[in-house]
């Protein structure tokens, strides 16, 4: 019978290789050590007006964004290769802060989206790993329990033994995951602020 080393149920919110004194372990649901922004604000990202409504009878401009939004939104183009992009629909909209608004409004809403939906995966899966832990600890115990019982059951210590190997295996590899799933929020929030800063150095000066 293989010897099975306990596991603390705090594991659960540990990421591997990540420096445990950064983590805030008050949220059971987040168990990154990067902090937990839920939302994000336009406003704080983009420094002018945005009309939502200003595409609304105008077809081109309504496709140059979603166009242009599209292309912007997709997290495995580099932002040096997008530039160019931007470049000719300021030229074309001359540059008008309205219009790179709206392109940046739509990039917004779309990487907001996806990066909550992430947030909310990253809080199902601490969940599950504490119930995971939880779980451990129970069939550890009863085991224990048993080995010290008069007539020990040892087909049933047989059997939580091997439960409890397989729930060790799936809670190690599914917590090797949790490094790159914590830093993706972040990626996102920085891929925002980046597009909106390039977005707004292509605004032209109306006045």
């Amino acid at each position: 019978m293989s010897m099975i080393k306990p596991l603390c149920l705090t594991l659960a919110l540990v990421a591997v290789g990540a420096p445990a004194q950064a983590a805030d372990f008050s949220d059971p649901t987040w168990p990154c050590v990067q902090r937990k922004v839920a939302t994000l604000s336009l406003g704080l990202m983009w420094p002018h007006p945005v009309n939502s409504e200003l595409a609304d009878d105008n077809d081109a401009l309504r496709a140059d964004v979603t166009e242009l939004a599209g292309y912007l939104s997709l997290r495995r183009v580099e932002l040096e290769t997008l530039q160019p992009r931007v470049d000719a629909f300021a030229a074309t909209y001359d540059g008008d802060a309205e219009a790179l608004g709206l392109v940046f409004e739509s990039v917004f809403n779309t990487l907001s989206k996806r990066r909550a939906r992430i947030i909310t995966g990253i809080e199902d899966f601490s969940l599950s790993q504490i119930a995971l832990a939880e779980q451990i600890d129970a069939n550890r115990a009863e085991m224990d329990s048993i080995l010290v019982a008069d007539n020990p059951d040892f087909d049933r210590v047989d059997m939580l033994e091997e439960r409890l190997d397989w729930d060790q295996i799936i809670y190690t590899d599914r917590q090797r995951n949790i490094a790159y799933l914590c830093e993706t929020p972040t990626l996102l929030e920085r891929r925002l602020f980046s597009i909106g800063q390039m977005l707004s150095a292509a605004v032209v000066d109306q006045g």
